[in-house]
């Protein structure tokens, strides 16, 4: 049986279920969350997404994201991920929600309310090569420029919600190793 995604309305609020590659057809809304992770200089983990991806592949994105479960929070949801994708285990704190709609090249579209989860390890991540192509650690700054010179290399919802992201990484929530 395929993944299935939780179908919701716009207040987030569960619609029912759907095939994960049915969802994306359509451009149904559904829920998903976003997790980053920071080290100790506050640089933000990233990945490349793996080419085998079936869509955003090869573009540069947070440290992991994905749609839970029938049955699992989005905490869970996001820890599980975050192993899967990238071999790591840490605390995530939960820190906002956006929506979003963006449609790719192969005709799928991402409709999605992204639950966003901030973290801190120096732990340097094992990827798993089916989900991830490759990794980097980058400041907040350096990445924010490089999005605006170069958008295409980077997904639609790390270019959406990242001056949310550095909004509350700069007003001290990632420091001193946790989030407030």
């Amino acid at each position: 049986m395929e993944e299935q995604v939780i179908l919701v309305d716009e207040e987030d609020v569960p619609k029912g279920q759907m095939d994960k590659m049915e969802a994306h057809e359509k451009g149904l809304l559904h829920r998903a969350f976003s997790v980053f992770i920071f080290n100790s200089k506050l640089e933000l983990l990233l990945q490349q997404r793996a080419m085998s991806k079936y869509h955003s592949r090869g573009l540069w994105t947070n440290t992991c994201c994905s749609h839970p479960r029938i049955g699992e929070s989005n905490m869970q949801a996001a820890k599980r991920r975050l192993m899967e994708e990238m071999g790591m285990d840490c605390e995530l704190n939960y820190l906002f929600k956006f929506a979003y709609r963006a449609t790719f090249e192969n005709g799928l579209t991402e409709h999605e309310i992204d639950h966003v989860f901030f973290g801190m390890s120096d732990k340097l991540p094992v990827i798993n090569r089916e989900e991830v192509e490759a990794f980097k650690y980058v400041d907040l700054d350096t990445l924010s420029q490089d999005i605006a010179l170069n958008p295409d290399a980077y997904t639609p919802w790390l270019r959406i919600c990242l001056n949310e992201v550095i909004a509350h990484a700069s007003t001290a929530q990632i420091k001193n190793g946790h989030t407030a």
